[in-house]
């Protein structure tokens, strides 16, 4: 390679190469986009049209936004849509709470205790508990059919505390003692510094504790009662074992649910989320990355 030439990585791609980039994006896309387009459309065709086609509809010829009536009328799904977001506002908010002293703790040096607290912590993200200690703790505890049972098992993810503390040291500790020198004491100092230079890690942060919190099932399934479900345990019911829930049962009271109210408790579900995300995108990669990198 003569010393003119450029780095490979700086050529400029072949027309083949692009082509197979576009290729390979349009097929993502659809991928992605058509299976999402098939779930919207159904939820909003008749019934009758949906049995027409085989129970699926592409494009609905007359659309309707009957089935969203129906589920939204003051039923179980809008209950377990109040659950849900509750749940993970409330949820999102105190682990973001206890994330973030936690990881500030871990992350200054000469703390009384902070390695081998540490490692404790990184113990239980190779050893999780059981299902079993999982559900006496929480029957022991008193928090059986009560909505912090969805909160405390999981309110810090040892993942996101890694991230934050690796974001945490990254910054300059000049501003550390410059702030010491002021008199700030370490809560001030968290607050007026390291927060808002924190603002990419903590989207992040709090955008995986809030998906975690609105898709979470599992435990509600093992912890609430029926009548207490969030979104996506009566989805689950809706969509997988194909009965629709009334106020106070799931038994007796269990009736076959269309296909129309099926796909449209799956969009209600969906949606929030996807409306969420793209305000955060930007933090992603930066706000990831830094705090895996340094930690």
């Amino acid at each position: 390679m003569s010393a003119t030439a450029r780095p490979g990585w700086m050529e400029k791609p072949k027309p083949a190469t692009q082509a197979a980039k576009v290729l390979a994006l349009v097929t993502v896309v659809l991928l992605v986009c058509v299976p999402f387009l098939v779930i919207v459309s159904t939820s909003l065709a008749s019934q009758e049209e949906v049995v027409a086609n085989g129970g699926w509809v592409l494009w609905p010829t007359s659309p309707t936004l009957q089935a969203y009536r129906d589920i939204l009328d003051g039923g179980i799904v809008t209950h377990a849509l109040g659950v849900s977001a509750g749940v993970t506002v409330v949820g999102t908010l105190l682990s973001l709470a206890c994330t973030v002293t936690l990881a500030y703790a871990l992350a200054r040096p000469g703390v009384l205790g902070g390695r081998p607290a540490l490692l404790l912590i990184l113990f239980t993200f190779l050893f999780p508990p059981g299902m079993i200690p999982n559900f006496l703790l929480v029957k022991e505890l008193g928090l059986l059919d009560s909505y912090a049972s969805l909160i405390l098992p999981v309110l810090i993810n040892v993942f996101n505390l890694v991230v934050l503390r690796g974001f945490f040291q990254g910054i300059p500790e000049e501003l550390y003692e410059a702030a010491r020198l002021d008199g700030a004491g370490d809560l001030r100092v968290l607050w007026t510094i390291v927060l808002p230079l924190s603002k990419a890690a903590l989207a992040v942060v709090g955008l995986f504790y809030a998906v975690a919190y609105w898709n979470s099932w599992f435990y509600a399934s093992l912890y609430l009662e029926s009548d207490h479900w969030p979104l996506q345990q009566v989805l689950r019911t809706y969509v997988i074992s194909g009965v629709s829930m009334t106020d106070t049962t799931l038994g007796d009271g269990a009736v076959n649910a269309p296909q129309t109210i099926q796909m449209a408790v799956l969009v209600i579900a969906t949606v929030p989320i996807l409306l969420v995300y793209p305000f955060l995108q930007k933090y992603f990669t930066k706000g990831v990355l830094t705090g895996a990198i340094k930690s």
